[in-house]
């Protein structure tokens, strides 16, 4: 048996050995854990929940946009994910004359549920294990550039193979660093229509305050619904598209949750990074997190002080100020994680072990690796603090560089000639002019300027000039940044919307000059240079070093510690996560309990506050306890809850399930204490945050009135004394 044999074995069996409920499992392998699963209450086969040739839990399961999760909850193609997820969906139907994003929406019937160009929603058909086929294409003796070469041909191949003779998508994704392959095969509906949403103060009640924290009492949900063609097959957006028609449908369960209960989550998670070297935590937790919270706390005081004084600006400033405010937030969570547990000084006492453990099977080769990758960490600090700083200056920070950016071939002579040799040059003027026409909708050019000079002397202190762009012409030109601040937005083009509309609808070689001459752009080309010619090699030199390093160390890792639990990181591929419904012990003389109520809504409630405003028809049913069939046993009306389920970023939207199958609750975060386990999993700590399925039905119905949607969906309660399921009547 050759070693990447070996390894693919122990990929598939290692589940077995993981500690408490840390783990995100491809749903191939879940077979190797039905034994321990089920001994925790599932009551399900794994073929129940994945199964190629029959419906089975993963065709309710799908991948919404580029990194969400939703779930399939009636016949008819309806969907539901978070609010979050589908707020740039609401945004982008938001005006201040019809603000969904603060009164929400919903569609009465099909023909008023809006349209979303560009938002899709993607199905997994089927994933097998491609390794041997992969690394089989690898000729002997290859270094990593021909290894690279030929797993990139031969993943294309067998992507084609797969999608040959249908309408399915299909690609091999790498796991492990490269010691593992699996094919993925998909079908990716781009019709997807907003049915509702509540209104922000239930979608987004507690607003940053309440992010990242328990206790909770968001309504984090919104309602899709996927249309199809008339066979059932993806179309393009039209309006003789009908009602999508799933495989399989996820009942919904009326019977609460009991601190105890099995769960699990199944979704697609992000990016995980557990097998990290202790040299890259260190950099995380000593330069890189601490200078992205910086850069970002700096631009969120101007863009929170203009939200707050203007609806205009509230409604055009909503997703991106959730974008940034989002990751900040869960960055001082990580960083005092990540100190608290020691995670540092834990990744050098495993390396330490390591060391023992491979000399002592002698092992050179992974005595090597070790070296290998202290030496390539080396160079990485100040690289990575100059590609982080290139990040958070000039991709989320100040939006007027980065717009600018997108025309430079428009405003050089090659690229415009470039474009007319291809007969596209209208093409692609009227493409930018859409743009544009997008880009001013949520563009306020002095909430941009402000965002620019909170962050540029931030940025101007950390400049490593060996690595950054030269700006001392811009110094001898200007005395301090606010005069070149001032002098960009008062003479770019680009900050002026009907004068670049203008300009382009007359696009000519004088327009070009003027394009090429603008200082925004001009600026942009600068960062974008100085990126491209003095930091990307270099990254991308020791990103290929450090890969080449760590597929020894992780194989070095499976073989030299088996009492481990190995599971490949996430990579926004379909996964199982499982555990139970539990409240957490945070730290000393702190105990969270699993389970919120309307009554703590009631409790944060401020009259006039953004964050904690409660809508007047949900204090009407609160006061007068009229929760309808949503309530608990005791009359108090659930509204979110905690469980042991490993999670991260792209589980947003995901569906927790009980040991039945049953939908009980939408996952939408992690607790604030939980946010290192990207890097490292604490069972003690780490809990996700879930609206309570009953919640999220009693406010569509008797808070927002749209109980004509609860018609679709398959609402079941499971008798004391019985195996089976029952349907239940809709009583509102």
């Amino acid at each position: 048996m050759s070693r990447h044999q070996k390894i693919a074995l122990f990929l598939l069996f290692s589940p077995v050995l993981s500690s408490a409920h840390e783990g995100m499992w491809l749903p191939t392998v879940l077979g190797s854990i039905q034994d321990r699963m089920q001994a925790e209450g599932l009551r399900l086969t794994a073929e129940d929940i994945y199964s190629v040739n029959n419906g089975s839990l993963k065709d309710a399961i799908v991948l919404f946009g580029g990194g969400c999760t939703a779930e399939v909850i009636s016949a008819e193609g309806l969907i539901l994910t978070n609010h979050h997820c589908g707020f740039g969906a609401i945004q982008e139907h938001s005006t201040v004359e019809r603000d969904l994003l603060k009164d929400g929406f919903w569609a009465m019937d099909r023909s008023q549920e809006l349209q979303n160009p560009g938002l899709s929603a993607t199905f997994i058909i089927r994933m097998e294990d491609v390794t041997e086929r992969m690394l089989g294409s690898v000729p002997a003796g290859a270094d990593e550039a021909a290894r690279q070469k030929a797993l990139t041909t031969r993943g294309q191949e067998l992507a084609r193979e797969a999608m040959s003779g249908t309408h399915h998508q299909a690609v091999v994704r790498a796991f492990n660093y490269g010691l593992q392959y699996i094919l993925i095969v998909s079908e990716v509906f781009r019709d997807v229509r907003l049915v509702g949403a509540p209104p922000g103060a239930i979608g987004n009640f507690g607003g940053d305050t309440d992010n990242w924290m328990w206790p909770r009492h968001t309504g984090d949900f919104s309602v899709f619904r996927i249309y199809a063609d008339g066979e059932g097959r993806p179309a393009e957006p039209s309006a003789s598209n009908v009602p999508f028609r799933p495989r399989h449908v996820l009942p919904i369960s009326m019977d609460g949750v009991r601190e105890g209960d099995f769960a699990m989550i199944f979704g697609f998670p992000g990016n995980t990074q557990r097998y990290l070297h202790s040299r890259a935590v260190e950099y995380i937790t000593g330069t890189g997190d601490p200078l992205r919270i910086r850069m970002r706390r700096a631009s969120l005081a101007v863009i929170d002080e203009a939200m707050l004084a203007s609806d205009r600006t509230r409604i055009q400033y909503a997703d991106k100020q959730k974008g940034i405010s989002n990751a900040y937030k869960k960055w001082i969570g990580e960083l005092r994680g990540l100190n608290e547990l020691r995670t540092v000084e834990r990744k050098r006492e495993l390396e330490a072990e390591y060391r023992v453990r491979a000399r002592a099977a002698g092992r050179s080769d992974l005595l090597a690796v070790l070296d290998s990758l202290e030496a390539t960490y080396a160079g990485f600090p100040a690289v990575a603090k100059a590609r982080d700083l290139h990040v958070e200056f000039h991709l989320v920070g100040a939006e007027l560089f980065r717009f600018a950016s997108g025309f430079q071939q428009l405003a050089s002579l090659e690229g415009r000639a470039a474009l007319e040799k291809e007969g596209k040059l209208q093409q692609e003027v009227d493409r930018l002019r859409a743009a544009a026409k997008a880009f001013h909708k949520d563009f306020d050019a002095a909430v941009d300027k402000r965002v620019l000079l909170a962050q540029y002397p931030i940025y101007r202190e950390h400049l490593d000039p060996t690595l950054g762009p030269d700006l001392s012409g811009l110094d001898k030109q200007f005395k301090d940044g606010r005069a070149w601040a001032d002098q960009v937005y008062a003479t770019s083009i680009f900050a002026d919307a009907d004068a670049l509309d203008a300009a382009l609808a007359g696009y000519s070689t004088k327009v070009m000059r003027r394009l090429a001459k603008d200082p925004a752009l001009a600026f942009a080309r600068t960062l974008n240079e100085a990126y491209t010619n003095k930091v990307k090699p270099r990254s991308d030199a020791l990103n290929q070093r450090v890969l080449v390093h760590m597929r020894t160390y992780v194989a070095g890792l499976m073989e030299l510690f088996p009492e481990r639990g190995h599971w490949p990181d996430a990579n926004s591929t379909l996964r199982l996560s499982f555990g139970k419904v539990e409240g957490s012990r945070p730290r000393d003389g702190m105990t969270y309990e699993p389970f919120t109520d309307l009554d703590g809504v009631m409790e944060k409630y401020r009259p006039g506050d953004a964050e904690f405003e409660v809508p007047g028809r949900l204090r009407e049913l609160h006061a007068t306890r009229d929760f309808g069939p949503y309530a608990n046993a005791d009359g108090t009306m659930p509204v979110c809850f905690t469980s042991s389920l490993h999670t991260t970023g792209g589980n947003s939207g995901s569906p927790v399930l009980n040991g039945r199958g049953e939908l009980i609750g939408i996952n939408f975060d992690r607790s604030w204490e939980s946010t290192m386990s990207d890097i490292q999993f604490d069972p003690a700590k780490c809990r996700n945050i879930s609206a309570d399925i009953r919640y999220v039905l009693f406010v569509i119905d008797k808070v927002c009135g749209a109980g004509h949607l609860l018609q679709e969906m398959k609402l079941v309660r499971q008798p004391a004394a019985s195996g089976f399921l029952i349907d239940l009547p809709i009583h509102r």
